[in-house]
């Protein structure tokens, strides 16, 4: 048995060509999505990932402002600085890039952004709107998971036993929320957990996302059950691959997300999602007058 391929790339196409059609509507009428992307100091992974977010959002027609800053900006001119975003109405979403430097509380900044314009999800009001149902905006990374998983018919997990690895607040904690509200049995594992194995031979959904490579190996993989590896890590070649031991597990699973090329390009997706539903909110079509009735 070789597992079928949630193919990420494929999946981001299709969701940023249809932020591209929504935006382009706003767009037409003056109202154009914007993201603000923070950038602070010189971190080469952030810098990378920062062009790839500026990238997308061009493709899709949503404005992006990008203010770089030096590694010796202050915690109280970074907050002012999220402050006038937060004030600014052609601003629908705000992204301060982390890790910040050392002496920036990322916690205090994360807090500083207006919940209406959190488009990565991470504030404390979004993540109690994801735990009581409410609307909100969702983290990007467990959103883009939830797609792959509805993309293979997976929208209702009833009956399914779902494991996630990992705590994160960013992908371990919404994970497990978001899989609970469509209907999964669901158990997180940790650094603390006595038999992960013993824990994901019983899945039928596995989410790894712990930054660990191979953490899950095949005779730790019910057959037929679907992986889902949140991992970005390197081999001993340098080459990027995921927490999943992908060669082996692939024989056991009966879908599997690949590292690069699955859930990476589907969170960049859910932030210009999110960015376009900002927009909306901010800017709601106005109702239809009723028609009025003769006498």
């Amino acid at each position: 048995m070789t597992a079928q391929l949630i193919d990420g790339l494929a999946l981001s196409k299709a969701t940023r060509a249809e932020v591209a059609q929504r935006a382009a509507a706003l767009t037409a009428q003056g109202r154009q999505p914007g993201l603000a992307v923070v950038l602070v100091g010189d971190n080469p992974a952030s810098q990378v990932y920062v062009r790839n977010k500026v990238k997308a959002c061009e493709e899709a027609g949503i404005r992006s402002v990008l203010e770089k800053y030096d590694a010796s900006m202050t915690e109280a001119e970074l907050l002012a600085r999220v402050d006038a975003l937060n004030n600014d109405p052609s601003i629908h979403g705000i992204l301060v890039q982390l890790p910040l430097p050392k002496h920036i509380d990322d916690h205090k900044v994360i807090e500083a952004i207006a919940p209406a314009k959190d488009v990565d999800g991470f504030h404390v009001a979004s993540a109690g709107a994801l735990m009581v149902g409410e609307p909100g905006f969702k983290a990007c990374t467990p959103y883009g998971c939830m797609k792959m998983l509805e993309s293979i018919g997976m929208a209702d997990l009833k009956g399914k036993h779902a494991v996630v690895i990992g705590r994160s607040n960013i992908v371990g904690k919404p994970m497990a929320m978001m899989l609970l509200a469509a209907n999964a049995t669901v158990t997180v594992c940790h650094s603390g957990t006595a038999d992960l194995g013993a824990m994901t031979r019983q899945a039928d959904v596995i989410v790894a996302a712990v930054g660990k490579r191979n953490v899950l190996t095949a005779d730790m993989v019910k057959p037929g059950a679907v992986v889902i590896d949140v991992g970005m890590n390197r081999n001993d070649e340098g080459k990027l691959c995921g927490d999943v031991d992908f060669d082996g597990v692939k024989q056991v699973a009966g879908w599997i997300t690949p590292v690069p090329g699955g859930v990476g390009p589907m969170t960049i997706a859910m932030l210009l999602v999110n960015t376009l539903e900002s927009a909306e909110r901010a800017h709601p079509v106005p109702a239809s007058p009723a028609p009025s009735r003769g006498r």
